[in-house]
């Protein structure tokens, strides 16, 4: 019989690929309200990475005990985030989301590199299946080439090479507890945001918000932290081979939502490309061990 912590793990899972499958959306709005995407991200992260830091203010001292590997992990995985939803807002959500998906292609090539992982033949077939799977959703017939087209498909890939780049880190770092793990997603992401905001003279725009705009912003920030905590919790008790299946659910959810709320629709060619990668995605948590998800 399975024991209260193996369902309310999944449970955390699950609520976390809801969340991320829908968290373009409250984005979009407050775009439309004056909050561009990287002043919204820099605010909501950075009110998450304030919450952190007030409830686990003895984490910071890891920080000062790998300051280098801390920023490595903090700058990949805030890249991660701030590309995913500026991809999400620029092009098509489940465009977007598939080629992030490409992850596990770039987590067996980091791991080769960076941890000395040999590839194993199922490795192997992980990477054939999310190469062919690109290729199939990215061909055009007028160009040929299967690449991305658009800024928001590029970014998408980007999120997903930052985001195995931050994970294969995460499984060096073996020395990092959840704690500081969240701190350095929301300290990354509020960073590079506030960088790019500070750069683009952006932040002026803070002192016209309405006031739905801050109370959505306050929300999205305490969904953030909450579901970051949730989902260290739930990779930690749950074999990563079930993790990957409770986290494909974020595609389905994206692909409803996208339809619902945006009236985005993929084409057959799409959809096939896209199973090819959600396929590989799935096949990957047979080779991976269990280890943390530090998107969110």
């Amino acid at each position: 019989m399975a024991s209260p912590r193996h369902w309310i793990s999944r449970a955390a899972l699950l609520t976390g690929a809801w969340v991320w499958g829908l968290i373009w959306y409250p984005y979009r709005v407050l775009e439309a309200m004056g909050a561009s995407a990287a002043l919204a991200t820099c605010l909501t992260y950075g009110l998450a990475l304030a919450l952190g830091i007030v409830a686990f203010p003895r984490a910071l001292r890891e920080a000062r005990a790998h300051p280098w590997m801390v920023l490595a992990i903090a700058l990949a995985a805030g890249w991660t985030n701030f590309a995913y939803v500026l991809g999400t807002l620029r092009g098509e959500v489940m465009r977007v989301l598939l080629l992030f998906y490409l992850a596990p292609f770039w987590t067996v090539l980091l791991s080769r590199v960076l941890l000395s992982e040999r590839t194993s033949l199922q490795g192997c077939g992980v990477l054939g299946l999310s190469v062919a799977g690109a290729a199939v959703m990215l061909w055009h017939p007028e160009t040929g080439a299967p690449l991305p087209r658009t800024v928001a498909e590029w970014l998408g890939l980007s999120a997903g090479m930052c985001f195995a780049l931050s994970n294969v880190l995460i499984r060096k770092a073996q020395a990092l507890g959840i704690e500081i793990k969240g701190l350095t997603v929301w300290g990354g992401v509020t960073l590079i945001t506030l960088a790019w905001e500070t750069y683009g003279g952006g932040l002026a725009a803070v002192t016209v918000l309405p006031g739905n705009a801050w109370m959505l912003l306050a929300l999205v920030g305490l969904v953030i932290f909450a579901v970051n905590l949730a989902v260290q919790f739930g990779v930690t008790f749950t074999p990563a081979n079930q993790a990957i299946v409770i986290f494909m659910t974020e595609l389905v959810v994206a692909a409803v939502a996208a339809y619902l709320l945006a009236g985005e629709q993929m084409s057959p060619q799409e959809w096939v490309g896209g199973a090819m990668i959600a396929a590989a995605s799935l096949f990957s948590g047979r080779m991976m061990p269990k280890a943390g998800s530090d998107a969110g």
